[in-house]
């Protein structure tokens, strides 16, 4: 925190703003939570619990990569077909302190306050990302409700305060945000790549993919006009660029 003269952030951003600084000079004590999107490929992460609710949580991490064990002395039949399959690590046991050893991001779902309240002391000193199930208090970040559309992906979060209006809002943004958008980034993400293995610079075809954006690209693909997307990106980047071809380009 970079404090004004007088030791007050709201003074910092009021000094800021008449300097004319670019960022405006907003530097705010008023958000409880960092927005950040986590890379968990490969990374172990721990689940305690076997329910429901674990069930789902497991299955995110999965989707997203990571390397999951399960704590519980039972699970569910979903995370026992996953176990049975190879996919998770399931240990038949309630919870040891050992087991955050290793551990990357750990979660607590179990049906236990005191067992999932020592989950989270014991994660602390250890500086493990740690959240434990509808108890904010005892988490040192927390899951938002998500909007996945491919690799659209909207998080909504109301910072513990109405985790049933965080669900209103996603359920808002499912009807607004269809599949398109997830067939429109795919598209532009195999344009990205055939330029750049063409050798042309990010910054080069910056306004090329702006014209893509504000010509109507997404709203032709949301119409399922082929033609009319072909006609753009003939126009924007030449007779190589046909949308059937670069949507078979592998990522």
């Amino acid at each position: 925190m970079i404090p004004d003269e007088a030791g007050d952030i709201t003074g910092f951003n009021r000094r800021k703003r008449a300097e004319g600084s670019e960022s405006g000079g907003r530097v705010s004590r008023k958000m409880r939570y960092y927005p950040v999107y986590l890379d968990i490929m490969n990374r172990k992460c721990l689940v305690v619990g076997g329910g429901s609710v674990s069930t789902r949580k497991v299955m995110t991490l999965l989707e997203c990569g990571a390397v999951v064990t399960v704590v519980s002395p039972v699970v569910g039949p979903e995370l026992l077909e996953l176990a049975e399959a190879g996919f998770i690590r399931w240990e038949k046991r309630t919870y040891r302190s050992s087991d955050l050893d290793g551990m990357f991001l750990v979660i607590g779902a179990t049906d236990q306050k005191e067992v999932n309240h020592r989950i989270f002391a014991d994660s602390e000193p250890l500086n493990k990302l740690c959240n434990i199930a509808d108890r904010p208090e005892d988490c040192n970040f927390i899951l938002p409700s998500v909007v996945r559309r491919g690799d659209l992906v909207i998080a909504v979060s109301t910072s513990g305060k109405s985790p049933a209006f965080a669900k209103h809002l996603r359920k808002d943004l499912e009807n607004r945000f269809g599949e398109e958008y997830a067939e429109f980034l795919r598209l532009m993400g195999a344009i990205r790549k055939k330029l750049l293995s063409e050798g042309h610079e990010p910054e080069a075809h910056r306004h090329l993919f702006e014209r893509l954006i504000n010509e109507g690209l997404l709203e032709r693909i949301r119409k399922g006009d082929r033609k009319a997307a072909n006609r753009l990106l003939r126009e924007i980047f030449g007779e190589q660029y046909r949308y059937d071809e670069l949507m078979k380009t592998r990522e």
